[in-house]
C-alpha cells in the first residue's frame, strides 16, 4: 500500500474514506472503521469500501500502522504475524458489537 492518504472524509454522517495506491499503481478506497494506540504506535482498522450489502459481507480487515518521517505521516500495512494477531484481537473486541466478525 502507498504511504499517502489522498482523500480523508471526516464528516460524521459519512464514512471515513481514504484512497490508497497499491504496489501496482491501482487506487483502492478504504473505509476506516476504527483506530487505536498500542505500544506507542497508532493503528487503523480499515476495510475496502463497499457500496452494496453483498460487497460489505466479503470485506477483509486491513490493519495499518501510522508512522511519521521527514516527509510527514505515512501508512504501512502490518505484516508481522504475531503483532497482526494481537491487534486483530484488540480490534475484534472493540468492533464485535457493531460488526458481524467471522474468524
Amino acid at each position: 500500500m502507498s504511504d499517502e492518504i489522498k482523500n480523508p472524509n471526516t464528516k460524521e454522517d459519512q464514512p471515513d474514506l481514504m484512497t490508497l495506491e497499491d504496489e501496482d499503481g491501482n487506487e483502492i478506497t478504504f473505509e476506516v472503521i476504527d483506530a487505536l494506540d498500542h505500544k506507542g504506535v497508532h493503528y487503523l482498522a480499515a476495510v475496502e469500501y463497499a457500496e452494496t450489502e453483498e460487497e460489505a459481507e466479503n470485506a477483509q480487515l486491513v490493519i495499518l500502522s501510522v508512522g511519521e518521517d521527514d516527509e510527514g505521516e505515512y501508512l504501512d500495512v502490518v505484516d508481522d504475524d504475531e503483532l497482526l494477531l494481537e491487534l486483530g484481537k484488540l480490534f475484534e473486541e472493540r468492533l464485535s458489537d457493531e460488526y458481524d466478525i467471522e474468524e
